[in-house]
């Protein structure tokens, strides 16, 4: 008979946590987890110096999140349009990927505000590329700058300033008021009392 108020026993013994028990083991370890995690930063870092000076992620556009909860937020998209790149003068696709454009030759255009917007970010780029000619006897430009190792022209938020002169300035702020209403209200008894001795003498 169980005594006390103990847990009832339920256990589950099925788990295979022994390679000498029969079937495939059931029970997986991590011990390399820290091993994995300076192969791989090994791994990132090998890979950045073999494409240098190239950056190593693309340009990507600025485009809207989808649903009126979202639209009215902006992110990086998977890809500029056909349409952005002829706008910006890119009229062979594959020359804008191998100069570190992203394209999607599934997006449409249905904005001319987003349109314009990513027609500049491309202008901007293509003004500050450096090309490396493929040819070995052309001199590479010396003048190169350095490796982008996050993303390529990230989406900057502009500073929301906060004027001082705009916010008016009270004679007597809202927290002494309450502080004095709370203050009276602590001694109306107090004094209701006093009153009503002073009314009997």
């Amino acid at each position: 008979m169980v005594k006390h108020n103990n847990v009832v026993p339920n256990i589950h013994c099925h788990k295979k946590w022994h390679a000498s028990q029969r079937g495939p083991l059931k029970v997986k370890l991590a011990l390399n987890q820290a091993g994995k995690k300076k192969s791989r930063r090994l791994a990132r870092a090998a890979k950045a110096a073999a494409m240098a000076p190239r950056p190593l992620r693309q340009l990507k556009p600025i485009v809207n999140c989808p649903t009126q909860r979202y639209n009215a937020k902006a992110r990086l998209g998977r890809g500029f349009s056909v349409a952005e790149l002829k706008a910006a003068g890119l009229t062979n696709t594959t020359y804008a990927r191998t100069i570190g454009i992203s394209v999607d030759k599934r997006r449409t255009n249905k904005s001319e505000e987003s349109f314009a917007r990513n027609v500049e970010r491309l202008k901007a780029y293509l003004a500050n590329v450096v090309v490396f000619p493929k040819k070995r006897g052309v001199a590479k430009p010396t003048d190169v700058p350095a490796q982008i190792l996050g993303t390529v022209m990230p989406i900057t938020k502009p500073a929301v300033e906060c004027v001082v002169e705009d916010v008016p300035k009270l004679e007597t702020s809202a927290f002494t008021t309450m502080r004095l209403a709370r203050q009276e209200t602590r001694v109306a008894g107090q004094r209701k009392a006093v009153e009503i001795r002073k009314a009997k003498d």
